[in-house]
């Protein structure tokens, strides 16, 4: 099984959307059996996967992975697994220090009952440097970070990389030297000549953090495609609108990309 986190210290990047169209695209795409957890007390991945009804609804709440043991034989029987999150418990985990050891290995230790239970583990996150982000972090082979092309979400790359506790580049050398940064995908991008010229900085002073194409670097559009699905809780292809077509000939190359870097194609 391939473990991919999405993470950022921004919120508002529309991370949720790319991990919820990346699990459908996984298993309805690609044919794999698909785990995604969330442990964003926002649940906006968790709402878009129940209101799709595509996936299996574990009874299990993800705060349970990081504070007990969990056997994969709790996990409910199904191809395509969401593990939603629960908002009070996940939000008090930050508070319990004297626990946070236990979190990161508890998850580990239940990824490895699931390893052959799935193809793909995709773990959404909450946009706050704190415990239930670096746990995810810690157990993952591979880290996807969307951003937006602003100046503040350019600014935070070097948190990203280099924050003292849950920098990637500190989890490598410390915690987890196998994680490797799939790159950094600019989402929601529009054509103003604003965001053109942070694109053309970013791939300029970071071109190496970013998702090389065979046209240049990934990055993911800004349309009503992606919100209208998310809504529906539908894979954004199958909205049944002209703009959702559009949208996914653009997206689904990027997704490709990702998936090969993973080694699921």
């Amino acid at each position: 099984m391939k473990t991919l986190v999405l993470a950022n210290q921004k919120g508002g990047v529309g991370k949720s959307a790319v991990a919820v169209q990346l699990a459908y695209f996984f298993y309805l795409v690609l044919k794999k059996r698909v785990l995604i957890i969330d442990l964003d007390h926002q649940r906006n991945t968790s709402k878009a996967i129940r209101t799709g009804a595509i996936a299996a609804v574990s009874q299990l709440a993800a705060s349970r992975l990081l504070s007990a043991r969990i056997d994969g034989g709790d996990v409910e029987n199904a191809e395509f697994v969401l593990i939603p999150a629960d908002n009070a418990e996940l939000l008090k985990m930050e508070k319990q220090a004297d626990k946070h050891n236990s979190f990161a290995t508890n998850l580990q230790a239940f990824l490895k009952t699931v390893d052959e239970q799935f193809d793909v583990c995709i773990i959404d996150t909450n946009p706050n440097p704190d415990i239930r982000q670096l746990s995810a972090l810690v157990v993952s082979n591979y880290v996807l970070s969307p951003i937006q092309l602003n100046q503040e979400a350019i600014d935070g790359i070097g948190d990203l990389l280099n924050h003292d506790s849950i920098g990637i580049r500190k989890i490598q050398a410390t915690l987890n030297p196998t994680l490797q940064l799939i790159g950094i995908l600019p989402n929601l991008v529009e054509p103003t000549p604003f965001q053109r010229d942070n694109f053309r900085d970013l791939s300029t002073h970071f071109a190496k953090l970013l998702i090389p194409m065979a046209n240049g670097f990934a990055a993911i559009k800004k349309s009503t495609a992606v919100p209208e699905s998310q809504a529906a809780g539908l894979p954004i292809w199958k909205l049944g609108k002209t703009s959702g077509r559009e949208a996914w000939a653009q997206i689904r190359p990027v997704f490709e990309q990702i998936a090969t870097t993973m080694g699921v194609i």
